[in-house]
């Protein structure tokens, strides 16, 4: 019983992916994904990578997760199982590419500017 590892990042958030072979249970931080995950949406950010290379159900993914809201939180998961199926089998890489779940997306929050209110938003401007 081999365990594959990787990571996967997005926003501030960090997820530690362990990938076995087994019947397709999910576990987030202990929880059940379904539990840690409770949106539809989310929940398909998941299986997306098992979905594309038609791996549904043939593993055990458990990883931990930290930073972020849950919408990175789940990205970073994504990406992190992608990652695992490449090290797993090299084969499915152009599967995963073509669909582009191999790339990290490389958005970050925007830092907030001194003498403005947010990082683009302005104070209100007086003319007179």
């Amino acid at each position: 019983m081999s365990v594959t590892n990787a990571l996967g990042r997005r926003k501030t958030s960090i997820a530690r992916v362990y990938l076995t072979a087994g019947t397709g249970n999910i576990t987030v931080n202990g929880k059940d994904a379904k539990i840690y995950f409770p949106t539809i949406l989310l929940q398909n950010a998941i299986n997306k990578p098992f979905e594309v290379t038609n791996t549904l159900g043939q593993f055990d993914l458990n990883c931990n997760v930290n930073g972020g809201g849950s919408s990175g939180q789940a990205d970073a998961v994504k990406l992190g199982v992608a990652r695992a199926l490449v090290k797993y089998n090299a084969e499915l890489k152009p599967l995963l590419k073509a669909v582009d779940l191999m790339t990290r997306d490389p958005r970050m929050v925007e830092r907030k500017k001194p003498g403005q209110k947010k990082a683009r938003k302005r104070f209100q401007f007086v003319k007179r």
